[in-house]
């Protein structure tokens, strides 16, 4: 049987470790909301995109954040950013994404994560971006261009 002590220090332990938990489920969100800023600049703070421009978020994403596939183009288009025609939602765009490398893979999956609950809101059975997702793909596609990512996005589309 453990000592008052030790159930008083295994008690502070489990309390401590709640505490982080808790903590670190509601900063998640405000670091994605915050690091998407950056997007907001093209994409809108809403994601809608601007016509002929920068495309909308939603529906695109909300069809491949369920796919490995997709869930790899989407990766990529962070990693390496995206540069070519991209037909969503029926419409083309031709304008470039950069390649947001000043994020970590914590960081891509944080904003990933973001766009698909807080803007997609690609609902029930999402599974959220890691960063040892976001790791797999960067060490596996380390060779793609902006190019090689907008071909991606078609090959997804079936055409």
């Amino acid at each position: 049987m453990p000592s008052v002590g030790t159930a008083r220090a295994m008690a502070v332990l489990v309390t401590l470790a709640t505490a982080f938990v808790a903590a670190t489920a509601v900063a998640e969100p405000a670091a994605g909301s915050k690091l998407y800023q950056h997007c907001a600049a093209c994409h809108l703070p809403t994601g809608a995109g601007v016509p002929g421009t920068y495309p909308p978020l939603a529906a695109d994403f909300r069809s491949q954040a369920v796919t490995p596939a997709g869930r790899r183009y989407l990766t990529l288009v962070v990693l390496k950013g995206v540069m070519g025609p991209l037909n969503v939602d029926g419409k083309q765009y031709f304008s470039v994404m950069p390649a947001q490398s000043q994020l970590d893979d914590e960081g891509i999956a944080t904003v990933l994560n973001h766009v698909a609950t807080d803007i997609a809101k690609v609902g029930e059975g999402f599974v959220p971006f890691t960063p040892a997702e976001v790791a797999a793909v960067r060490a596996a596609d380390s060779g793609l261009s902006a190019q090689q990512v907008a071909q991606l996005h078609a090959t997804l589309l079936g055409k």
